[in-house]
């Protein structure tokens, strides 16, 4: 069996380490070069002793690489990169026919000055923004089919745009008022020395922040204004959480049909029941929960699922609509995966049930 060629570039922080897991277990791919500054010279298995069973762990070494001393490595790059450091790579990647998986946010926005306005600088490559796909792989599947450039989602914006797209596009919400309220873990923030992500300071602790404007905010207003055939703006408050990995997300949203009554609740309960069947009843990595049941970060933890189960409060005649996810495996790397798997033409779960 042909295997893929792959590189993962940034291999040593939190994403990069679960793409390296992924990658090594995966039948069809050959990790054959992983790099990071830090690390260069050192074997997978020692940066990782967790995947030292692996036998290739032992032999596969970091490098610190230009991009013309990996080009030929791979087929496959994934960036594991910091955005503006990931479009250095990307640009000359993609004009040598390599493709590419960027899980930064410089290929995500389609707008240089949407980037240039949450991000706080001029984007680094504007040229490729329009050869680029959003990789949210049950929105964008036949994209990713023929992409050369695949801008992997955020962990937020994955936990809200895939229990609120198909609401949208069938008109069974409001594109105004839109609140989104989300719980992180720690890994969530990559891994670096801050004093706001030691130990001491997130454990017992519990604090929002980036408020009220989170960079994420810029691919979420993108894809529901998309949805929506029009300008969409919610309200979006990040938290950070002692947990290692993984997000919980609330969203409180407005059902375009008022509902005072058990009759009239129930009647628009069958039509966003439907939809989501529609949408989601054969997506492999989209859990739609039944009966009493509501998401929980450990039911995903290590996975690449999303739950999601909704609720009408007819106290308040809102919709709420919750969804919990692996910020590091459905938020980050295990769908970076699952598109690559869909660039190669393998089955979807390949590496990733």
């Amino acid at each position: 069996m042909k295997q893929v060629r792959v590189c993962v570039v940034g291999a040593s922080g939190y994403s990069g380490e679960e793409l390296v897991r992924l990658l090594l277990q995966h039948p069809r791919v050959q990790l054959a070069a992983v790099t990071s500054r830090q690390h260069a010279g050192m074997t997978v298995a020692q940066v990782f002793p967790k995947f030292a069973s692996h036998a290739k762990s032992k032999a596969l070494r970091f490098t610190d690489s230009s991009t013309s001393d990996i080009e030929n490595l791979a087929e496959i790059f994934f960036l594991a990169l910091p955005h503006g450091v990931a479009a250095e790579f990307a640009v000359p990647l993609v004009e040598r026919g390599c493709k590419v998986i960027d899980l930064s946010a410089d290929f995500r926005i389609r707008d240089a000055a949407v980037y240039k306005e949450f991000y706080g600088c001029d984007h680094p490559a504007p040229g490729l923004l329009q050869r680029s796909v959003y990789g949210l792989p049950e929105v964008y599947r036949e994209q990713i089919r023929t992409s050369s450039l695949i801008a992997s989602p955020g962990c937020y914006p994955t936990s809200i745009l895939l229990p609120t797209l198909p609401l949208l596009r069938e008109g069974l919400i409001r594109a105004e008022g839109i609140i989104a309220d989300s719980l992180s873990g720690v890994s969530g923030a990559g891994r670096k020395i801050e004093a706001g992500f030691l130990f001491v300071e997130c454990n017992e602790s519990a604090r929002p922040y980036s408020v009220p404007k989170h960079r994420h905010l810029s691919e979420i207003e993108q894809e529901l204004s998309v949805a929506a055939g029009g300008a969409v703006q919610i309200q979006f408050t990040p938290h950070l959480i002692p947990l290692n990995r993984g997000i919980l997300t609330t969203l409180y949203l407005s059902p375009k049909e008022h509902f005072k009554s058990d009759a009239e609740a129930a009647a628009i309960g069958e039509q966003i029941s439907r939809c989501y069947e529609c949408a989601y009843a054969n997506e492999p990595f989209v859990r739609l929960l039944d009966g009493n049941a509501l998401p929980d970060t450990k039911n995903v933890a290590g996975t690449n699922c999303i739950e999601i189960a909704w609720r009408l409060d007819i106290r308040t005649g809102r919709l709420i609509v919750m969804s919990a996810e692996d910020n590091l495996v459905k938020g980050a790397s295990g769908q970076a995966v699952q598109c690559m798997n869909i660039l190669c033409g393998f089955p979807e779960t390949t590496g990733l049930s």
